[in-house]
């Protein structure tokens, strides 16, 4: 994979994921609502960083989508912890995948991108998994 073909699939990944933190921030109340909107505000900052790095790598950086199709139904607070968790984790894949294709300073912020995605994982889901981002083998 080309660190331009990696860098739009981080773009995609977070341009899902500012969609998706809109679901789940009106889904959760109290302090989840707070961390929903850090969250948001964060892959907001993220997708704008990966666009310039697609422009700087010679791309177009693709539109995000009108709507996005959620992996489940979301219909409380419960299922909006869990997306919010699937998020991260699709987002720390699309950042791994871009550490295996980058180098320099592209590689340093995506390696940064996805320990940040796999910290946010772990305060949704309570626990975490031994190597974030990597699909697990069976």
């Amino acid at each position: 994979m080309s660190a331009l073909t990696a860098a739009q699939a981080a773009l995609a990944a977070e341009h899902a994921a500012v969609y998706g933190y809109g679901v789940v921030g009106a889904r959760v109340d109290g302090a989840r609502r707070a961390e929903a909107r850090a969250a948001h505000a964060a892959h907001r900052a993220r997708r704008d960083a990966m666009a310039r790095s697609v422009r700087d790598l010679g791309g177009a950086p693709a539109a995000s989508a009108a709507a996005y199709a959620l992996p489940f139904p979301v219909a409380d607070g419960d299922g909006a912890v869990r997306l919010a968790a699937e998020l991260e984790d699709r987002v720390a894949g699309a950042y791994a995948d871009l550490v295996r294709a980058a180098g320099g300073a592209l590689r340093r912020e995506a390696a940064a991108a996805l320990r940040e995605a796999a910290v946010r994982a772990v305060r949704w889901r309570g626990s975490g998994v031994a190597f974030p981002g990597l699909a697990e083998r069976p």
